[in-house]
């Protein structure tokens, strides 16, 4: 078998996993065991703490509550020599500050885990936009993927409705009104946001969210939680919305209900 678009990689590489369509469709009594649960991973680098620890924990709560995803609640931390990053099809590097560039190893399988089908989410919680977090970023991905440098993900993509039908990433703050992407074989590789996404998702062990949500308060924080299921939704999916043959179909079959 063939594949010119790049999906054959990407089969392979989610099979270990689980199928996505499974993920997409599947009720909770086809679950297979630990593989048909979804865990978030972060990455790990040296001398980057993750800023927002509980967000992804939340995350996780979160998903297994708005959809027919199953999820493990605690996330992994993996470096990105860990020959177990393969197994995960979303990574999430997030930071508030500068970073030293991986290794050329390191970067080399960052590379091969996007090129197969990974997919990376990357949260600055430095709440404004040109940082030193988002000066080291931008020096990563120029390595990572040279001469794909982020653009402005489009008004009309399919990650804007994935689950939810959205216009914004919303975060803590909106420090910049533009979601970055990188694309390759017309799929989102790596997706960037500067509004501190983990930041309106933190919540601590007595269940008060750790940080305020400015300037749009709980409304905003609701859309950020949105926007975090859309990306999951998309990463373990991708572009299943796009398939619009079925919607005559499905609006018929409503309307002739009683």
């Amino acid at each position: 078998m063939t594949c010119s678009d790049g999906s054959c990689g990407r089969r392979r590489f989610l099979a270990g996993f689980v199928g996505a369509g499974l993920l997409c469709a599947a009720r909770r009594a086809f679950a297979f065991g630990e593989l048909s649960r979804v865990r978030l991973l972060r990455l790990r680098f040296p001398d980057l703490p993750d800023p927002r620890p509980t967000a992804w924990r939340r995350l996780a709560w979160e998903l297994e509550r708005r959809t027919s995803l199953i999820t493990v609640p605690d996330p992994v931390e993996l470096p990105l020599g860990s020959p177990d990053l393969f197994r995960y099809p979303l990574a999430i590097l997030s930071g508030d500050r500068s970073f030293a560039p991986p290794s050329e190893a390191d970067t080399i399988r960052l590379r091969r885990y996007l090129t197969f089908g990974g997919c990376l989410f990357i949260d600055s919680a430095e709440g404004r936009a040109g940082g030193s977090f988002d000066t080291s970023v931008r020096k990563l991905l120029q390595r990572v993927l040279p001469g794909d440098p982020p653009k402005r993900v489009p008004d009309d993509h399919v990650l804007w409705k994935s689950f939810y039908l959205l216009r914004e990433a919303a975060g803590r703050v909106l420090a910049s009104p533009v979601l970055e992407a990188i694309e390759r074989d017309r799929r989102l590789v790596v997706i960037y946001t500067q509004n501190d996404l983990g930041g309106a998702l933190a919540r601590d062990g007595f269940g008060r969210w750790e940080h305020d949500v400015v300037p749009g308060g709980e409304p905003q924080r609701e859309r950020s939680f949105r926007f975090a299921v859309n990306l999951v939704m998309y990463a373990l999916c991708l572009d299943y919305k796009t398939e619009q043959a079925h919607i005559d179909f499905i609006m018929r079959t409503r309307r002739a209900r009683p």
